[in-house]
């Protein structure tokens, strides 16, 4: 069946023109396979990987913007907003970042230096193009008995990378929204500890403008509670809050099936009406939620895929592989 068949389906984009932007993260393949879907049903876009540090300077002071360029150009062309994602993170950054030639540790203020280089070279490439950025991604620890993420920006500057990490990106482009991103970001404990930490940002004058929420959820967790609290919480800081990595995989954490072809018939059910609840309570929050961003366009890729079971399928979005509507987006956009 043709990608652009089913004329009638539903336009998020213009469901939701009053209430928040609906974006897609895109990578140099599926921005073309997707081109179409993407023009048509959303108008965000974001960076799967064209951003990060490893790619953009995979040696010192050699830049590689071409991919991302790409991407940016396309979301101008279609009138599209995009998202900068991401400036720090505690993976996919190139080695020498942290070392000499010799392969020794750098120190504090080598790193910092590194750093600010890199950001503002980025940002300032990008000012008036990308007007939000996830400056830094992932800092907050998984276990309860830890708060910060054990990373080499920690061990080298210190918990004040993050601060100077905005600080960096706010100086480069003082326009653009800055946000703290993570995943797990409903789960109470850990959703203490990242309101704990933006909190602190916010005392300390940190110029920093929201949480990104990534939303990498299934169709059982989290809860809708959760999710709701989660949202009332970082909304408190009078922060915008962001949707930025959403999917919904039918596959429970610790479901390690490798036998579906296709999803099956419960699975469906249960991913619509998740999604229905989801975007429920996301019109709620119009007055504090600013974007919604899927991990993707459609169920031909995502990084779903392989992970967690490596040569597993997954089907987490509103369009199938054929880049049809399914069920689902009937159900976020019939209210």
């Amino acid at each position: 069946m043709d990608k652009l068949e089913n004329k009638k389906a539903p336009i998020l984009k213009e469901s939701y023109s009053n209430y928040f932007r609906i974006g897609a993260a895109v990578n140099e393949r599926t921005l073309h396979s997707a081109s179409e879907l993407l023009k048509k049903q959303f108008n965000s876009l974001t960076a799967e990987n064209e951003m990060k540090p490893e790619m953009l300077q995979p040696e010192e002071g050699v830049f590689s913007f071409e991919k991302s360029d790409r991407i940016v150009q396309f979301a101008q062309d279609h009138n599209m907003a995009v998202r900068g994602h991401t400036l720090v993170w505690h993976n996919q950054m190139p080695e020498w970042m942290f070392h000499d030639t010799t392969g020794t540790t750098i120190d504090r203020q080598r790193l910092l230096e590194r750093m600010k280089s890199h950001i503002q070279t980025v940002v300032k490439r990008y000012a008036g193009k990308v007007d939000c950025w996830d400056v830094v991604n992932e800092a907050i620890a998984d276990e309860s008995s830890q708060f910060l993420r054990a990373s080499k920006w920690l061990d080298i500057v210190g918990e004040d990378f993050i601060e100077k990490a905005f600080f960096f990106a706010h100086e480069a482009d003082p326009t653009a929204s800055l946000f703290y991103n993570d995943y797990n970001e409903s789960e109470p404990v850990k959703r203490d500890k990242i309101f704990r930490l933006v909190k602190s940002l916010i005392e300390k004058e940190v110029p920093i403008h929201g949480v990104g929420m990534q939303a990498h959820w299934n169709i059982h967790l989290p809860t809708i509670d959760n999710i709701r609290r989660a949202i009332e919480l970082y909304a408190s800081l009078g922060l915008q809050v962001q949707i930025t990595e959403m999917d919904v995989s039918v596959f429970d954490w610790e479901d390690r099936r490798t036998d579906l072809k296709q999803p099956t018939d419960e699975m469906k059910e249960l991913q619509a009406e998740r999604f229905e609840a989801f975007f429920k309570v996301f019109r709620e929050y119009r007055e504090v939620i600013t974007s919604v961003t899927f991990w993707g366009a459609a169920d031909d890729y995502t990084w779903l895929s392989d992970f967690p079971v490596r040569g597993r399928k997954n089907w987490p979005f509103l369009f199938d592989e054929n880049h049809r509507p399914k069920e689902a987006l009937t159900t976020v956009t019939s209210f």
